[in-house]
């Protein structure tokens, strides 16, 4: 599984930045994809597309106490990979 941990020491390793730097780095870039994906849609060349997307308001339940609630509606960011990343992935 990817974690922001792991991506972070693959950075670190891949380039001359230390671990702290590339925990810094990852940290902004997805603050960044995340405030502009909330206005616009963010593209970037060769990787994917990230949106904001509506969710409905749904019903929601406390598996322990069985207790129904209701869950509003929020924006979520969400990613769509290009071709070329789908590509790359499925080698």
């Amino acid at each position: 599984m990817a974690t922001k941990l792991n991506i972070s020491k693959n950075i670190s390793n891949n380039t001359n930045l230390s671990f702290k730097q590339s925990q810094e780095l990852l940290e902004k870039f997805l603050s960044i994809i995340s405030k502009n994906s909330k206005t616009n849609i963010t593209k970037i060349s060769n990787f994917g597309v990230f949106f904001s997307q509506r969710t409905k308001e749904r019903t929601g339940r406390n598996p322990k106490t069985k207790e129904s609630y209701i869950i509003k509606p929020m924006f979520k960011t969400k990613f769509k990979a290009s071709t070329y990343v789908k590509q790359f992935l499925n080698i």
